[in-house]
């Protein structure tokens, strides 16, 4: 069935089929340059009403890196520790800010989602982790590697790095180039039958 996908390929491959979570990285550095084209490349895809809720705090080796390692799961430290970058994947619960701007063809939805804070998290976190999904996509497209992870204390790290935002973090992703030993076992897929449904 794969002649059926317009898709090259190679970059079948390495978006999807050859690509794994990393568990290792080499130093080679990841350029502000690659992190730039891969949001110019995540920015497209699909979100109610246009939010584009997903918000991205990079951590480089460093102070702020071992404040993150703080919340981290023990198991998730070592690796993250290592990688040149980690990303911390984010839902914008005030998004609805930007509405007019970026919806502007009905820029009252802002003071709709403003009198309305648990539809308007509930619409920041489902959007944003709709978005992690092609963000993820993106960065495989530059030709790095992802390890995500959601083994931290989501609570400590919103209270760590985003008490001056609505920011409440999703997901932590390590991005680089794979190291030695970085890919474990291909783990098994369902089957076709077993997921789809078709209504008649």
């Amino acid at each position: 069935m794969s002649e059926l996908i317009s898709l090259d390929p190679r970059a079948r491959a390495q978006l999807f089929t050859g690509a794994r979570t990393a568990n290792t990285f080499t130093d080679e550095p990841v350029t502000d340059d690659q992190l730039r084209a891969i949001f110019d490349l995540a920015k497209y895809p699909p979100t109610a009403v246009n939010a584009q809720p997903l918000r991205v705090l990079f951590v480089r080796p460093g102070q702020a890196r071992d404040r993150l390692l703080e919340h981290m799961a023990e198991g998730n430290r070592a690796k993250t520790a290592t990688a040149p970058v980690v990303a911390v994947l984010a839902a914008d619960t005030d998004f609805h800010d930007t509405i007019p701007r970026v919806f502007p063809i009905r820029p009252e939805l802002r003071d709709v989602f403003a009198a309305d804070a648990v539809t308007r998290e509930g619409t920041a976190r489902f959007n944003a982790t709709l978005q992690i999904g092609y963000w993820l996509l993106a960065v495989r497209a530059a030709g790095l590697a992802v390890g995500p992870m959601a083994g931290f204390d989501a609570d400590a790290m919103d209270k760590e790095f985003f008490t001056d935002s609505g920011w409440k973090s999703l997901l932590v992703v390590n991005i680089g180039r794979p190291g030695p030993d970085a890919w474990l076992p291909r783990l098994p897929r369902l089957d076709y039958d077993e997921v789809i449904r078709h209504a008649a």
